[in-house]
């Protein structure tokens, strides 16, 4: 999707100076939070997601090819599954409901294509390395619930148009309740889109609830994410090298919080490409030098889950050191 100027707002440098001014107010309140380890590997997600469990107990299966995987993630039975090895693969592999996918050690995974889950709930994807899935998505949620991504290693690269490959983690038709942390997004194009067309929002309003947090976005143009519809807490993300990075749209509402934004032309915009805005709430974020385009300031203040936000000063060392596969 191509990134267009934005649409002038008579109210937009009002609004602007008013949430910068916010974001100041509430930065020496953020940081007393109690900074979370760089170590720490959570044994159950934070944020919209909490209470995913996957595949929970269940015995584990372990596979080293991509017939034995697609075999081994099918159906809605309790099930835990196992990827030794990098497995090429085009296209994509449906997971079933109540599933954990869990890569072995540091390199496991898949290139040329990636996951979908369609249509399911109760989804554990985590500690894979996922890259270079032409034409589609690394991971696509699809009219599921209840999913949690985890320290994976997603990545692509820049070298051919835009649209040579898809996103690197797409929620969409009215998906729910996900939460996407401590991953690495990798030399990419577009990122993470929320909600997928301006026109569905018959079916989004009131879903697309999505947590993010303790992601590296490192090279990724923009969709840091971008988000339709929907409710998102962007919080404890590092962004490096984007055009735009969080993108809120179509009545979305957006809570940035204690993120840090290095070579970053936008760090937040609400007014762009689509004919309604979004609305966003900063707070404790360290712009880097980014500009802000933040024409509606939004309700959304309070995430009705516990929560611990490390203050901005302390993202990048914990970031840097405990995102992404190999880390758990």
């Amino acid at each position: 999707m191509r990134t267009h100027p934005p649409r002038t707002h008579a109210q937009r440098s009002t609004a602007v100076t008013a949430v910068t001014a916010a974001a100041a107010a509430l930065a020496a309140v953020t940081a007393l939070v109690l900074p979370q380890s760089a170590s720490a590997a959570e044994s159950s997600p934070v944020g919209f997601g909490a209470g995913t469990t996957g595949g929970g107990s269940a015995s584990a299966t372990t596979v080293t090819t991509l017939s034995a995987f697609k075999s081994a993630v099918t159906g809605s039975t309790a099930k835990v599954v196992r990827v030794s090895g990098l497995i090429p693969l085009s296209g994509q592999v449906d997971v079933g409901s109540n599933t954990t996918v869990l890569g072995v050690g540091s390199s496991s995974g898949f290139t040329g294509g990636g996951l979908r889950l369609k249509n399911a709930t109760n989804v554990i994807v985590r500690n894979l390395n996922i890259s270079k899935a032409v034409g589609t998505d690394a991971i696509t949620v699809q009219k599921s619930t209840k999913v949690w991504i985890d320290h994976n290693s997603l990545s692509s690269d820049r070298d051919h148009g835009k649209d040579y490959y898809d996103g690197l983690v797409d929620i969409t038709h009215a998906s729910d309740y996900v939460t996407v942390s401590w991953n690495t997004f990798k030399d990419h194009y577009k990122g993470s889109l929320v909600g997928h067309s301006d026109n569905n929002a018959s079916e989004d309003t009131g879903h697309l609830r999505v947590t993010y947090h303790h992601n590296w976005f490192d090279n990724v143009n923009s969709r840091i994410p971008s988000l339709r519809f929907g409710t998102g807490h962007f919080y404890d993300n590092y962004v490096v090298g984007a055009e735009t990075a969080v993108h809120s749209r179509m009545g979305a509402q957006m809570l940035v919080e204690n993120n840090v934004f290095r070579s970053t032309q936008v760090a937040v915009t609400t007014n762009r490409d689509s004919d309604v805005d979004g609305y966003a709430n900063l707070k404790g974020n360290d712009l880097g030098g980014a500009t802000t385009e933040i024409s509606q300031v939004g309700t959304f203040t309070s995430p009705p889950y516990g929560y611990t936000a490390e203050p901005a000063s302390s993202v990048v060392a914990s970031v840097t050191g405990g995102a992404g596969a190999g880390k758990l």
